[in-house]
């Protein structure tokens, strides 16, 4: 069994649906991978919007945020005896809504196959997967914005964070 490291950075979101009835959103990723999960800061306003202008009024950080954090993970590559699912690669990152008065909401999540990126890094040392969009869907299927990411995995490296 191989193992090594997978770093991976979310970026920013775009186009999050605000689930509270008022105020803005204090967005946070969950960054799972196999049984790791990891959670970032909520984030802070994009360059790009007006709420980096209005956020001095609001803890929320609106529709938008950026985060530009990273997250290791341990990876051990399966063995060729363990089933299809145990080999599957698969990074889930739920975005969720800190609500300061109740439980925190679910506003969506993207899914990432990772095999492809761990199987070249196996054999390379080392791939990277350059930071791109992925859909952010509700339960229901539903759009409800999209995530950057990137991932880099490197073999031979057993550290996490």
């Amino acid at each position: 069994m191989s193992n090594g490291t997978l770093e991976v950075t979310v970026v920013r979101a775009k186009g999050l649906r605000n689930s509270a009835f008022f105020g803005t959103l204090d967005a946070y990723a969950v960054v799972e991978y196999k049984n790791q999960e990891q959670k970032s800061g909520i984030g802070g306003p994009g360059s790009y919007s007006l709420e980096r202008f209005f956020c001095f009024c609001f803890h929320g950080q609106g529709s938008n945020p950026e985060w530009n954090e990273t997250f290791k993970f341990k990876v051990q590559a399966s063995s060729p005896n363990k089933t299809e699912d145990d080999d599957l690669h698969k990074l889930i990152i739920k975005l969720m809504d800190h609500d300061h008065l109740s439980g925190d909401d679910y506003l969506g999540q993207a899914t990432i196959y990772l095999d492809e990126v761990i199987q070249e890094g196996m054999e390379r040392g080392r791939a990277e997967l350059q930071p791109q969009k992925y859909r952010v869907v509700f339960s229901d299927l539903s759009y409800r914005g999209e995530i950057t990411v990137g991932a880099t995995f490197t073999a031979g490296t057993s550290s996490s964070s």
